[in-house]
């Protein structure tokens, strides 16, 4: 008895060390690197169950870590945690496989208004208290403020509010003595606020007040495509002299079937593997959105079940949807690109110049670059819009507050249910706020 005792205390001795022992994840230039110095590629899946945290089961999270090694994943999204929570055991489980973490700051309490955007204090403690909950495990390898805060044609009058938040909260991990956990934001894709959108948050004489990287949610590439037919190639052409690092935060087009992945192949290729740093598809779990890598059993009545949510199981034994997963993971083995040595790379990334800050657009981009971050506890004064206020010009008549963006097919995260669309407006927002509730 004695030496089983013995055994098994070796043994979580054994995995509380592997987990600890995890390299570290730092931005860098325009770049993602390891402790050890190796570039980092996000390899990653979206992961959220239900709408609680997913991160409190481990014995869930041991059984979702080991099939994730498995398809070649070493990252996941969360998009909504608990942090009064004990996540010791779901991050010591992904950790032992090699798997990192990006999670969202943000939660349907605390999220940007983007009709009235605001930054207050109750967001920034909420914010705060996830960070604090999480700094300390060596496989967190990033935060995001937000998700698709700006999703209107005329949404850009948040994008201060949003480069505020992670000023405040950069300002409070380096009071805390935290390690420089990057900090970012993750974006719609919507062309006519892009690359502005990415540039504004990057840029800035104060590295204080800008994000550590940026990434956008791409739902482009669907079917049989290509880097050109499919805009990846602007993408790219977007992202020129940016001095942070960009990804894909969510990727995966389910139609048409099955879903090949071929845009792997660019992504960790090399069209895109020098100046992009990898991509998370768009969904772990299937659900009524149809975009699942795995399920965790046949679809039932949700009245006579308990354990399931719209008729889907959320928990147990994972298995693959075929062949979404088989493609996936065929890509992902064959896709190791090396990267650059960070000791090689220092020194380019000592003379990165802050990307320009960019300049207002006729019906579409509206922020003045020469304005002032929103302090703590502001809301966007709508009459200053009209004469240099934080929002730069008011919207014309062919741009109104509420008009909706024409995009291609993109998605609006719930909390791991997805309310996919071809257009996203606010109403949707609304919409899908009351579903939740």
């Amino acid at each position: 008895m004695f030496k089983e005792i013995l055994s098994l205390a070796i043994l979580a001795a054994t995995q509380i060390a592997t987990a600890a022992d995890l390299p570290t994840i730092s931005a860098v230039g325009s770049k993602f690197f390891y402790s050890n110095g190796t570039q980092y590629y996000i390899k990653g899946v979206a992961y959220q169950l239900t709408y609680q945290d997913p991160l409190v089961n481990e014995t869930q999270c041991t059984l979702d870590a080991s099939l994730m090694a498995e398809l070649g994943a070493n990252t996941i999204r969360v998009y909504h945690v608990d942090p009064e929570q004990d996540h010791d055991g779901c991050m010591s489980a992904f950790a032992n496989v090699g798997i990192y973490l990006f999670v969202d700051l943000d939660t349907f309490d605390t999220q940007f208004n983007q009709s009235l955007p605001y930054w207050n204090q109750t967001q920034l403690s909420a914010f705060e208290a996830v960070l604090d909950t999480f700094h300390d495990y060596s496989n967190l390898a990033g935060v995001f403020v937000a998700n698709e805060a700006l999703t209107l044609l005329n949404g850009s009058d948040t994008a201060p509010f949003v480069k505020a938040a992670i000023r405040d909260v950069k300002a409070y991990r380096q009071s805390k003595g935290y390690r420089d956990i990057p900090i970012g934001y993750s974006a719609a894709d919507i062309p006519s606020l892009r690359p502005m959108l990415q540039d504004y948050l990057a840029c800035g004489s104060d590295p204080a007040d800008a994000a550590d990287f940026y990434s956008l949610n791409v739902y482009e590439w669907c079917g049989d495509s290509s880097f050109d037919g499919s805009g990846y190639s602007e993408l790219v052409a977007n992202s020129s002299g940016l001095q942070i690092p960009i990804f894909i935060s969510e990727t995966g087009c389910r139609l048409p079937k099955p879903r090949l992945f071929d845009d792997q192949d660019a992504i960790f290729g090399s069209d895109m593997n020098g100046t992009w740093s990898g991509a998370i598809i768009y969904e772990w779990i299937e659900e009524t959105n149809d975009y699942g890598l795995i399920s965790y059993g046949p679809t039932v009545d949700p009245q006579s079940n308990t354990a399931a949510l719209d008729g889907f199981i959320r928990s147990g034994t994972p298995s693959p949807v075929s062949p979404d997963f088989t493609n996936l993971k065929n890509h992902w083995a064959t896709l190791n690109p090396t990267g650059v040595a960070l000791s090689v790379y220092s020194a380019q990334a000592s003379s990165l110049k802050p990307i320009a800050c960019p300049a207002t657009t006729p019906n579409g981009w509206m922020v003045n670059p020469t304005i002032a971050l929103p302090s703590l506890g502001e809301t966007l004064d709508l009459a200053a819009t009209s004469t240099g206020g934080i929002g730069g010009p008011p919207p014309t008549a062919s741009a109104k507050k509420g008009a909706a963006v024409a995009m291609k097919p993109a998605s609006m995260m719930m909390g791991g249910k997805e309310v996919a669309t071809m257009g996203i407006s606010l109403i949707c927002v609304m919409l899908g706020f009351l579903f939740w509730l």
